[in-house]
């Protein structure tokens, strides 16, 4: 990586820590954080069977046309930025969806179309690792598509967590603002797809992903916007800013890829995050995800957008 690209993709890595006191009192699901979309698809693994959950035609296909794995791949990609990039990038919010891969071992990866080369235990360490050396930075993490998984899956993963990150998980009981989890040494809100996070301290319910399923930026925008106007949950969301292919656009475009789809449109889709803002009201945005984080300054415009929290507190200061 260029030196000059280097600084801008760590300028963000520290941002938590760098903001306003006025900012820290304030819940993080009422502030603005960066986040990443299908976080774990840099590592996906060519040789990897297809996901079972995968559109039907998809399936059919990869039995008698094993090649259009490669077009599955291309496809599937959303990041190109490992874990600990991403982090240091500024990302505060990891999409992680997690599976069983049939053809490896009782082992735990991430999926998405195909699985990863890169275990889940191995991503929890890398993070545990980045987590130890950035201590007032605080990571949410959406443990997805948790569905399928067997109830021995589930009891080796909530055990991997707690083995791993222990006194840094932060009680869903504690209110998450950053005085109150620097305070406590807390840095990793761990949300749960799946009802047994009730059973858990330390597990959070899911986070609710608007998500637009379109390749039209138009669309995608619309869709937001629609969700806005109905009001924001009370509690943590994601409001995605990704497109997303079907089966027959696929098939349509088969040199393609979702990189092809998005990199044009990202500049467009730039202009959106800048008139979002973050606090208590019904339109407002809290997590804010993308694919291809790094290809444009998206990390930087979502933290920017808490300045706007900050602007609002002193004019009510002044009055």
């Amino acid at each position: 990586m260029e030196e000059k690209h280097y600084r801008r993709m760590t300028e963000n890595q520290q941002w938590m820590s760098h903001l306003c006191e006025e900012l820290w009192d304030i819940p993080l699901y009422d502030l603005s954080i960066p986040g990443s979309h299908d976080s774990m698809t840099y590592c996906l693994d060519k040789l990897s069977p297809v996901d079972p959950s995968s559109p039907k035609l998809l399936l059919f296909l990869e039995k008698f046309f094993p090649s259009i794995t490669r077009t599955i791949l291309k496809w599937s990609i959303t990041q190109t930025m490992s874990v600990t990039e991403q982090l240091d990038a500024g990302i505060r919010y990891l999409d992680l969806r997690i599976a069983q891969r049939p053809d490896v071992s009782s082992n735990l990866y991430f999926v998405h179309g195909l699985y990863t080369s890169q275990t889940v235990a191995e991503t929890l360490h890398e993070i545990a690792d980045w987590l130890q050396q950035n201590p007032q930075e605080i990571l949410i993490v959406g443990c997805d598509n948790l569905q399928s998984m067997l109830m021995e899956h589930h009891i080796s993963l909530i055990n991997c967590i707690h083995s791993i990150f222990g006194a840094k998980l932060c009680p869903k009981h504690e209110q998450p603002t950053l005085r109150n989890l620097w305070r406590q040494n807390y840095q990793l809100i761990v949300c749960y797809d799946n009802p047994l996070a009730l059973l858990f301290e330390y597990l959070w319910p899911s986070i609710p992903y608007w998500w637009a399923n379109t390749t039209r930026t138009s669309f995608l925008i619309h869709f937001l916007e629609m969700k806005k106007q109905i009001g924001r949950p009370d509690g943590f969301f994601v409001a995605g800013l990704n497109l997303t292919e079907n089966a027959s656009y696929i098939l349509k475009h088969p040199f393609g890829s979702l990189k092809k789809l998005t990199l044009p449109k990202l500049p467009f889709l730039h202009k959106w995050v800048e008139k979002q803002h973050p606090g208590v009201s019904r339109d407002a945005t809290n997590i804010i995800a993308e694919d291809l984080i790094g290809s444009d300054d998206f990390v930087s415009a979502v933290i920017k957008l808490n300045m706007k929290l900050l602007d609002r507190t002193h004019a009510l200061l002044k009055r």
